[in-house]
Order: C-alpha cells, then sequence, then structure tokens
C-alpha cells in the first residue's frame, strides 16, 4: 500500500478497513520476527492464550472479569467487535481510546517500508489482523498490565498471535465445523489447528466435550510436550439451576475444591466457557490472589456482548454464527421458559455453512415467524436465497427484510403494538456481523412504537 499522511484515528481506521482482510497471512516466523522489531513487547505481561471454535471470546471475558475483580491489571485482546474497533483492545476492562488506537497504529506504520512496498519489493506489510495483534502487544507494555488475555482469531498453529515468545497456559474452547477450508473438515482435524497453541512444559486447559476433538487435542500435547492436562467435563460441572435471566452451577476445581457459582445470563452455554476460565486461574497459579469472592463476584458481573444480550426489553441478539454455535442457541431458546410466542431475525454470511444453520433453527419449531435480514457487507448471502431455504427447510411465516434496520424496525413495532399478552419474545442471531449491525443502527430505530414494557 501506498504511504499516506495519517493524521488522526479516522485515517488510520479507514486505512485497516482498505487493506484486504481476507488475503493469505504471513508465517509465524515473519509475524514473530516483526515482533521483535518492535521490541517484544509481549515479554513485558504474562500471557493466557484461547483458541476454539466456539465460546473463546466470552472465556476470555470470563478471564478478564475475575482476574480485574481480584485487583489485577489486565488486558484483553479479542476479535471481531460489534460497533467500535476500539472494542478489540482492553485496558482494565474499558476500550481503548481513540488517541491510543491512533497511537499505536503509527508506531506500526512508521516501521512498515512503505517506499519498498510501492517499488514491488517483497517488504513486510502487516494483514489486518496482525496489524492489531501488534497494536494490542503495544499498547498493553505501555499501559504495564500484569496479565494478557489473547484470543486467537483463526486456528491456532498459524495464527498471528501464536508468535508471541511465550505464554503461562493454552486454553482451548469448544471445537466444532467452521472455517472448514482453512482448519479441515473433521473435528480432530480442526482441533490439531486449535492445539498449535500448545507450549512445551505449560498447561493445557480444555472443554472435554466430544471424545473427537478431546482425543486429539490430548495428543498433541503428548507430542508438543505440554505440561498439565486440565480437561473441563460433566464430572467436574453440574448445573444447579436454570433461574429466570440467571443460570447457577457447581464446580470441582483443585483449589476451590465444589464451589456454587451464578452468571447472570440466560444461555446456559456459558457455563461451560466460565468453568474454563475458573480451571485457567488454577492452572497458572492466581488462586490464592483470586478469592473465592472474587471468583464469584468477577464470574456474576460479567457482560460479554452479543452474546445472548438483552438489548432492549425482550429482545436478545446472540453471535451464533456457525451450526454448533446455533445448536447452543436453540437449546438456550428452548429452555427460556417463557410461554408467549417467539420470532428471529436471522442474517449470515456467505461463507459459513448455513444451509445446516437453517436446517437446525426450521427443525426446532421454536419461532411462529422468521425475518430474514441483509447484512451490510460484501460477504452477506442473500436474503432472498436464505429465505428459500427456510421454506424449503419447512418453517413457517418466512420473509426477507431489506435491511437489518427494516427488519429490526417492523420486529419492534409488531411487538409493540401488540398488547402485553398478545407480544413476543424477539430473538436476533445468525452472524457477529448482524449483532454488531444491529447495536449500532439501535440509537437510530424510529421512536414511535408505543412500548408497554
Amino acid at each position: 500500500m501506498v504511504c499516506k499522511n495519517i493524521t488522526c484515528f479516522g485515517e488510520a481506521e479507514q486505512y485497516l478497513y482498505d487493506m484486504p482482510r481476507f488475503t493469505s497471512k504471513h508465517s509465524i516466523k515473519e509475524t514473530r520476527e516483526f515482533l521483535k522489531e518492535i521490541g517484544n513487547p509481549d515479554l513485558s505481561f504474562k500471557i493466557i492464550h484461547v483458541a476454539g471454535t466456539n465460546g473463546k471470546g466470552s472465556t476470555c471475558a470470563y478471564l478478564d472479569s475475575v482476574l480485574r475483580t481480584a485487583g489485577i491489571k489486565t488486558g484483553l485482546f479479542t476479535s471481531p467487535h460489534l460497533v467500535d474497533i476500539c472494542e478489540r483492545i482492553k485496558i482494565d476492562g474499558k476500550d481503548i481510546s481513540h488517541d491510543e488506537f491512533y497511537s499505536a497504529f503509527m508506531d506500526i506504520y512508521n516501521r512498515i517500508d512503505h517506499e519498498a512496498i510501492a517499488g514491488g519489493e517483497n517488504a513486510y506489510h502487516p494483514t489486518f489482523f496482525e496489524y492489531l495483534f501488534f497494536m494490542a502487544m503495544i499498547i498493553f507494555k505501555n499501559a504495564g498490565i500484569e496479565w494478557c488475555i489473547l484470543e486467537t482469531g483463526l486456528g491456532g498453529l498459524l495464527d498471528a498471535t501464536n508468535s508471541v515468545v511465550t505464554k503461562e497456559v493454552a486454553v482451548i474452547t469448544k471445537i466444532g465445523l467452521d472455517h472448514t477450508e482453512y482448519l479441515g473438515d473433521t473435528k480432530a482435524l480442526i482441533a490439531v489447528q486449535k492445539a498449535g497453541i500448545i507450549k512445551e512444559g505449560k498447561p493445557v486447559v480444555y472443554l472435554d466435550a466430544e471424545e473427537e476433538s478431546s482425543n486429539a487435542i490430548a495428543s498433541e500435547a503428548k507430542r508438543i510436550g505440554a505440561g498439565r492436562l486440565i480437561p473441563v467435563n460433566e464430572k467436574n460441572v453440574k448445573l444447579l439451576q436454570k433461574l429466570p435471566e440467571k443460570v447457577a452451577f457447581s464446580l470441582m476445581d483443585g483449589y476451590y475444591k465444589y464451589v456454587s457459582l451464578c452468571l447472570d445470563t440466560i444461555a446456559e452455554y456459558q457455563v461451560q466457557n466460565a468453568s474454563l476460565a475458573v480451571k485457567t486461574i488454577e492452572a497458572v497459579g492466581l488462586s490464592e490472589r483470586v478469592s473465592e469472592q472474587c471468583l464469584c463476584d468477577g464470574l456474576y458481573k460479567c457482560h460479554w456482548a452479543g452474546r445472548m444480550e438483552e438489548i432492549l426489553p425482550d429482545v436478545f441478539v446472540d453471535g451464533a454464527h456457525n451450526p454448533d454455535g446455533i445448536e447452543a442457541f436453540i437449546k438456550t431458546v428452548a429452555d427460556d421458559g417463557i410461554s408467549r410466542k417467539r420470532r428471529l431475525i436471522f442474517g449470515v454470511v456467505s461463507d459459513k455453512d448455513y444451509t445446516e444453520m437453517i436446517r437446525e433453527l426450521s427443525d426446532s419449531k421454536l419461532f411462529e415467524s422468521i425475518t430474514i435480514a441483509p447484512i451490510n457487507s460484501y460477504r452477506s448471502a442473500d436474503a432472498g436465497s436464505i429465505a428459500d431455504g427456510f421454506v424449503k427447510a419447512g418453517a413457517l411465516n418466512v420473509r426477507a427484510a431489506n435491511s437489518a434496520k427494516q427488519a429490526l424496525e417492523t420486529m419492534l413495532f409488531e411487538k409493540y403494538s401488540n398488547s402485553a399478552e398478545d407480544t413476543f419474545r424477539l430473538y436476533i442471531a445468525g452472524s457477529l456481523y448482524l449483532v454488531g449491525e444491529i447495536k449500532s443502527i439501535l440509537p437510530f430505530i424510529k421512536p414511535e412504537v408505543n412500548r408497554h414494557d
């Protein structure tokens, strides 16, 4: 890319968006060399590295919340963002400022040999994700954090985040079939890629939910020479009670023994992610600094945007974006305990296995109507084609909207125009990009609806 005079946050953000985002990434060796060139900022703090198909962002958020509750200064790097790109980099639970973003952007920008690139030479230029990762490392070092919670982007073994020199633990969440064109077409193959973040001599915490993926993770850990293997499964996690908008569970842990915990969410699937977080805290030796009360408080007050999040009274968004995610979403909806009808707004990007997602949602028979919303992205699947897919799968009352905004306005008008007895609960799912778009347009939705909440 040609060198530009970038003078503010907006120009820096646009520069990143103008970069090709889905081209082949650099090798880990190249990424590590550039990380070394910027001073190996990753050596300034301890790292918890998290990979997986579903739940890794939530696991990171639970870890961050618990550590902060215990007074430990943290940095959190996740993706994607929903509304503001600064969401991807947090210090002590707060998004970095636009000024901090711009400063770190320029630190990287000024190290790139733009002249050589413009001349056709093979000089290093980070990809979109690599650029943000390098920025996060610089920002965390400058902020003086103690612990970094680092979420992989795609995969694990070849992910840019795996270029860090060392880490204290590798955490692997639920494995599912996603990005199969890059990671493999079986859960075992995908698990091997995710297990690429494992380091010799370091513990591994992983969700032990399916034999195929668990065996692959254990085999890779043995091959690499990892430290202690710490599975999280039904033997040490027990659901206690599903309350309105809360989930209570117990966890057997080496340090805390049996501990009763509660999550402020209707999503039962978050029990797995919270349990992974607790086991990780033990694995890295932080149990003595994190009291049981801090553990309970940190988990309960954690709210991870876009994951079964109530954005308006009785309106929930969820980032489920692949068949396994939709399966967990359906289970949560089926157990929501309401007697009212439900409706769904669904949108998906074209490179996902939306045929299976459509089948799961149609077979669930949970929704009296389904509205298909196109996503404001070149990756969006065609709303009409998706609607046809639902009809062919046996779903009733399916319609396609012209935009996510139109879909939301229509649903809210219909929801709040009904009497309190005849109204419905609205769910929105299918893509984190759809969730982000919904959250960004929410303040601009026409206010003429007569709400009776």
